[in-house]
């Protein structure tokens, strides 16, 4: 059989399956049924994939909450209650994230306020609303955080957010641990220490531990290593300084997963052990109590854990040397739905999920729909010779930042997001409608 008909199970959902007649279902629902009854593009969520990830998290870093999901990859009411019901905490980066998150009921004291340019009424809600931790970003954050507990007459618990110098080894747009970017402060210059002070000596805010970010999409575990040994510099010295022993240590997310077939996600359990051992042994060398370790995973629970299905509409090859052709495979989505690719060279799989295929493969390219030349979703694919106008092309892996990231170019609307589980699909977000649109017209 040709090997595009297989579905590897390292990108694909863990309940996606191809059946007898060709048809890939997810959680025991085909998904051409979910595309004629929601309109493509459609995204669909195994919602067990998901529920099983929170809990291979919780597994492997000791509690549901010493996990903070980080709802930048995906979020609606919806999955706020699922990782609530999993018993995970929460991150959130804007005032309408915490919005939502307090809209499904999710309990405040479980969630985490980041942000680099946070505004007075984000941080006036994380105030008044109590929320679990504030990120401190930069030096007037803390004045101002500190200003607002003290009107609230609260004490706020509070993290500053480091950057240790690591250079994650993943794609610029989405390091986040080196010196010249935008996060956090700077363990070499001293901006951190004297975050670290600042924040300790505020009379309404409880410094309770530092947090560092490495990065998104990372295989390499030793650089979350080397930023917990320089984090942990900044405990010994707070220890020995002043007496004060911090009893968290933040380490970020940005857990590598497969998007593609030769891509192997990142080893969850065996990060998490040898991260908590890296922890605990720096900490005695420094003879420190070692901190509880959190870990904010968004993209390793919510990308694997979704689907984006498209009709396929024009299909036709181009000449691209003397002798040689590409074909052109346009569905009808693309940037607006999936900015990755376009943004930071995201590589995606792809398969046909309607029938099963018998073509040769010939070298081809999936693009959208949009008036983009840069509007491609898979760059470089072998698609059988067979696929035409009609047939439902599905990309594994959606899960995470694509539908945050959307959005409305060439009034495109955004797409559904249905939910699967045991055979029943459930609308979990309705496509747009050109009425959504105008609505908000003066």
């Amino acid at each position: 059989m040709n090997c595009f008909n297989e579905l590897p199970a390292h990108v694909w959902p863990r309940n996606a399956q191809r059946q007898d007649d060709g048809v890939v279902t997810i959680a025991g629902v085909a998904l051409p049924q979910l595309a004629e009854d929601y309109a493509t593009p459609v995204m669909v969520i195994d919602e067990d994939d998901f529920r099983s990830r929170c809990r291979d998290m919780a597994r492997a870093f000791g509690r549901p909450e010493f996990v903070h999901y980080a709802s930048k990859s995906l979020l609606t009411r919806t999955i706020a209650r699922w990782v609530d019901e999993e018993g995970l905490s929460l991150d959130v980066a804007s005032e309408f994230e915490l919005d939502i998150a307090l809209r499904a009921d999710f309990p405040a004291e479980r969630i985490t306020a980041h942000g680099n340019n946070k505004s007075d009424r984000f941080l006036r809600d994380c105030v008044r609303h109590q929320v679990g931790q504030v990120v401190l970003d930069h030096p007037d954050e803390i004045v101002t955080l500190d200003s607002l507990a003290r009107r609230y007459n609260v004490v706020q618990p509070v993290l500053v957010r480091v950057t240790p110098g690591v250079e994650a080894h993943t794609n610029e747009m989405i390091a986040t641990a080196h010196e010249d970017q935008k996060f956090g402060f700077s363990v070499a210059s001293g901006a951190a220490w004297d975050a670290v002070r600042a924040a300790h000596n505020a009379e309404n805010l409880d410094l309770v531990g530092l947090h560092c970010h490495i990065g998104s999409q990372v295989f390499d575990a030793d650089g979350f290593k080397l930023a917990a040994e320089r984090v942990l510099a900044l405990y010994s010295r707070l220890h020995s300084e002043a007496g004060v022993t911090l009893p968290k240590l933040d380490l970020g997310g940005g857990y590598g997963i497969a998007y593609v077939d030769d891509q192997s996600p990142l080893d969850i359990d065996a990060l998490a052990a040898s991260l908590l051992a890296a922890v605990d042994k720096t900490a005695a060398e420094l003879g420190i109590e070692p901190p509880i370790v959190l870990a904010e995973p968004g993209r390793a629970i919510s990308g694997p854990a979704a689907v984006t299905v498209y009709t396929v509409g024009a299909v036709k090859d181009t000449q691209v040397g003397p002798h040689s052709w590409r074909r052109y495979v346009a569905v009808d989505g693309g940037m607006s739905d999936n900015i990755r690719p376009a943004l930071y060279d995201a590589e995606y799989d792809g398969r046909l999920v309607n029938r099963f295929t018998e073509g040769e493969e010939l070298p081809s390219r999936i693009v959208g729909s949009h008036c983009e030349s840069g509007d491609v979703l898979i760059n470089h694919i072998d698609l059988p010779d067979d696929v035409q106008a009609g047939d439902y092309f599905a990309m594994p892996g959606t899960g995470a930042y694509c539908q945050p990231m959307s959005s409305n170019y060439n009034a495109q609307p955004k797409p559904a997001i249905v939910s699967v589980r045991g055979g029943r699909a459930t609308l979990m977000l309705r496509r747009e409608t050109v009425d959504d649109f105008l609505a908000r017209e003066a």
